[in-house]
């Protein structure tokens, strides 16, 4: 199951964390109404493929990812969002739309929005449609060392 993936390696590195339990959503913004959380606080998971490579990208629930913007930045020639059928084999035990930012967990890269950074907290799926974590941003930005690019547009 990916909670007890994420607790224990948070666990292993002495991060305070909170496990929020909400009742069952699909959207990022259906989660954030569901756990009274902040559309700027929660952070989502979309996976991307820049050129033939699979990366993660982490932005607030109430933002897209800009896809044109993202190639221009990274020097890609085709950035597309991901299908489901392309990365979900990477993310065992984790729901369709529920997956952790954790990409250095599955050997991704990890692209993150500044906006994530301005708020003390982050909370993310922690692998289902019912349950986030809230973390600290500095011990998730110490955990998973992604880089920092503006890549989001209000959605």
């Amino acid at each position: 199951m990916a909670i007890a993936r994420i607790t224990e390696y948070l666990d292993l590195h002495r991060i305070k964390y909170q496990r929020i339990t909400h009742s069952p959503a699909y959207t990022a913004q259906e989660v954030a109404a569901k756990a009274h959380v902040s559309g700027w606080e929660l952070a989502k998971t979309v996976m991307v493929k820049l050129d033939d490579e699979l990366v993660m990208t982490v932005l607030p629930a109430s933002e897209q990812v800009d896809l044109g913007y993202l190639a221009e930045i990274v020097g890609s020639k085709k950035v597309t969002l991901a299908e489901e059928g392309e990365f979900m084999d990477f993310f065992p035990g984790c729901d369709v739309g529920a997956i952790p930012p954790f990409g250095n967990l599955y050997n991704l890269k990890v692209f993150v929005a500044p906006e994530l950074a301005e708020d003390e907290y982050i909370f993310f799926s922690a692998g289902t449609h019912t349950e986030l974590v809230r973390l600290a941003y500095e011990d998730f930005e110490w955990l998973v060392e992604p880089e920092m690019v503006p890549l989001a547009v209000l959605d």
